[in-house]
């Protein structure tokens, strides 16, 4: 008999295996036995930490949001406008990281209050900078929808890195569509080029809160 320990069984060790398995087998197959199947446990064992996939969905989105922060800390010398940028950017990069990764994240609840510290200094920088809070709330979650929603439609498309859905061809569209040529060309801007769409996105949204409430 092997006298190698295993590691405990605890939450985050279950969220690290999902995370791990969803790359291969997307949020569709990720089920907790097949979740049990690679921790080498029983089904029933994976129960006593959670009580159904929505529970562990929400303990997978916790931890990729951990590693979001510890991978971008915050800059004390950011303006409103630099954290911005930096804090979407880095969403992005958390979901794109897994496969259907938006789609884990949305709609899930974090487990603990882990996210309240990085809010209340994003917060703290626009509200110093003279947004009023309801306005400051406003900004920080438009621009986080704006996130959220580019990566579901953009993992739509390209599940992974270098992997492109069936269905998403452009020049089949172009054909498809040449009696409408301008929304035919359009494809280009939709379906090509993310990280330049997002960026320039993330431009507008951040040059629309500038303009609206009048803080620069």
């Amino acid at each position: 008999m092997s006298s190698e320990r295993r590691a405990p069984l605890d939450r985050r060790r279950v969220a690290d295996t999902a995370l791990a398995l969803l790359n291969e087998v997307g949020l569709d197959g990720l089920t907790l036995r097949l979740i049990a199947r690679e921790l080498d446990v029983k089904a029933p064992a994976l129960y006593w930490h959670f009580k159904d996939k929505q529970a562990l969905l929400d303990e997978m989105a916790t931890e990729m949001y951990r590693r979001m922060v510890a991978r971008n800390p915050p800059d004390p010398d950011d303006t409103w406008q630099e954290r911005l940028r930096k804090a979407n950017r880095g969403l992005r990069a958390a979901l794109l990281a897994h496969r259907d990764g938006a789609k884990v994240f949305s709609g899930s609840r974090f487990t603990g209050i882990e996210h309240a510290e990085q809010m209340e200094d994003m917060l703290r920088l626009l509200t110093s900078a003279g947004f009023p809070l309801a306005r400051a709330t406003r900004a920080l979650n438009t621009t986080y929808l704006y996130t959220l929603g580019f990566v579901t439609e953009e993992q739509g498309v390209q599940p992974l890195p270098g992997e492109r859905r069936e269905g998403f061809d452009l020049a089949e569209r172009a054909r498809m569509m040449a009696a409408y040529p301008l929304a035919a060309r359009a494809g280009e801007e939709i379906f090509e080029n993310y990280d330049r769409q997002f960026e320039e996105g993330l431009d507008l949204l951040i040059a629309g809160i500038e303009a609206r409430y009048g803080t620069g």
